[in-house]
């Protein structure tokens, strides 16, 4: 697949490039990032440049990933979001914010206009957020973009050699009044 551009009220999403290497690794430098995320730690500019160079390129090539970069109308990198085809029908969105665009609701806009794009342009009906157990921040951006959280999985995510516990939450086309590509039939609770 192509990579595509998504405007919305104040952000334009688009996949980054060697252009925006600097940008990244910038970004990166983080703590936070760094902390919460699977990043490599420390983050070095090779890494920055393979990223925009062969991951992010190398994705979309083989549809498994389509990662967005959230520029404000200036060119300013305010975060980057991925979804990363996981098996048929499910993918995980990603996401993190640049430290100095944190509190401005950019990546839970960029959120909700990736996971729209994701039902509509790919053959995707459940999304999939994960985030280390407090990774409180993730979890409101999450909440904020219609997530419903399902609950906490234990060791099941690697940041760094580490297996650690992590929240788990999903987003339905249904909770964006989208239709699916397969029917669903939620469970009904048990009567007592």
């Amino acid at each position: 697949m192509d990579p595509v551009t998504i405007p919305t009220a104040r952000l334009l999403l688009r996949t980054v490039g060697p252009d925006d290497t600097d940008a990244v690794y910038a970004a990166c430098q983080d703590p936070d990032i760094q902390r919460w995320t699977t990043i490599p730690s420390p983050y070095l500019p090779e890494h920055a440049q393979a990223f925009v160079e062969q991951q992010v390129p190398d994705g979309w090539a083989t549809s498994s990933m389509f990662t967005f970069g959230a520029f404000l109308p200036d060119g300013d990198l305010a975060g980057m979001l991925g979804v990363t085809m996981r098996s048929l029908g499910t993918a995980e969105l990603g996401f993190w914010a640049a430290a100095r665009h944190r509190g401005n609701g950019y990546i839970t806009e960029a959120t909700v206009a990736v996971s729209h794009w994701a039902f509509t342009h790919i053959p995707v009906d459940r999304l999939e957020w994960r985030a280390e157990v407090g990774n409180s921040a993730s979890r409101a951006v999450a909440r904020r973009a219609g997530f419903t959280l399902e609950g906490t999985l234990r060791a099941a995510l690697n940041n760094n050699g580490v297996r650690r516990d992590c929240w788990v939450g999903s987003l339905l086309p249904c909770d964006l009044s989208l239709p699916s590509t397969a029917p669903y039939l939620p469970a009904r609770p048990r009567s007592s």
